[in-house]
């Protein structure tokens, strides 16, 4: 939150303004947000939840264990999701790196390049965010990785192609009960330099399509259906070349979604969402497109980054329920 976000202008969050009229400090949230260094806030911090921690008790602990939706386990069976995992890193193109990510990431990962409210991830006292992407973790790994290569060769074009699966965490509330506080994701990334005539976008595009082919069949998918979309003006003309490079794609239908409004802001050039048929359900199962992250990351223009997300849990369920 910003200094504007307490203007008589700009309308804050009831509770919050609740909080500062209560303790009658007005000034005291632009002391903690900006007065402050981060080791001295994480130091007062720290005091604050140790006196919190050693005033509860066993049976509140527990309570709050029963009430709380974040720390609940997870109803999918262990089993299947391991399953799932399996087909997703056995259709992944060989030239991937699979990475074991850090459950933390540093603070503003999720917002500082990408649209995404600070409100709906879960902050840490020592300046860091509970994971809620692991494409935020990868993109972070692929930006370093090409800022040396950059550094080697200003005008370097080595590829990274990373890959992970991650147990994330989103403080917004979801309704229904498939929709978890916590759940497993699998994410790629590909990151490189702009090559011209848009062959890195169409390369790689099509490169984590198939992968997303090959998983989907090999979890046992009727039939799957890519839907792309495309953000610009100046990416309409590729839909046809698009088309063609996916056309051998087995089992799948490739369309146009020109009528998407999700990731309107968070992608850029292409995106997609991929839907598939498992056991007479129709899912949504993984979502992806163009960012400009690696670009501000690396504060380079002709960086390119593409990301891939697939919901793990999602498709472990349908492997434990019965098949029509």
């Amino acid at each position: 939150m910003t200094r504007d976000d307490l203007t008589a202008d700009t309308p804050v969050n009831p509770a919050l303004r609740r909080v500062l009229a209560r303790v009658d400090e007005p000034e005291l949230l632009e002391l903690l947000a900006d007065g402050m260094s981060g080791a001295d806030l994480t130091t007062l911090l720290l005091e604050v939840f140790r006196r919190r921690a050693e005033r509860l008790s066993p049976a509140e602990v527990m309570r709050r264990y029963r009430s709380d939706r974040f720390v609940a386990p997870a109803p999918v069976e262990f089993a299947a999701l391991r399953r799932a995992e399996d087909v997703l890193l056995s259709a992944l193109p060989e030239d991937f790196e699979v990475l074991v990510l850090a459950p933390v990431v540093p603070l503003a990962a999720h917002s500082a390049v990408a649209t995404v409210d600070p409100r709906k991830v879960i902050a840490t006292v020592r300046g860091s965010e509970v994971a809620a992407d692991p494409t935020n973790a990868l993109a972070l790994e692929a930006a370093h990785r090409r800022s040396l290569a950059l550094a080697a060769d200003p005008r370097s074009d080595a590829t990274v192609r990373l890959a992970a699966g991650q147990r994330v965490t989103r403080a917004q509330n979801f309704d229904g009960p498939r929709n978890l506080a916590h759940f497993q994701l699998f994410g790629l990334v590909t990151a490189g330099r702009d090559t011209g005539n848009q062959l890195f976008e169409r390369r790689h595009l099509a490169e984590h399509l198939r992968f997303a082919a090959r998983a989907m069949a090999g979890i046992g998918a009727q039939d799957t259906q890519v839907g792309l979309t495309f953000l610009e003006d100046a990416t309409g003309p590729a839909a046809e070349r698009m088309r063609h490079d996916l056309a051998g794609l087995p089992g799948v239908q490739v369309c146009e979604d020109p009528d998407r409004t999700t990731g309107r802001g968070y992608y850029t050039g292409v995106c997609f969402k991929i839907y598939t048929s498992i056991g007479g359900q129709r899912l949504e199962v993984g979502d992806g497109g163009f960012v400009e992250w690696s670009q501000l990351l690396t504060g380079n223009r002709k960086e390119r980054l593409l990301i891939s997300g697939f919901g793990v849990d999602r498709l472990a369920e349908v492997l434990t329920s019965p098949r029509s």
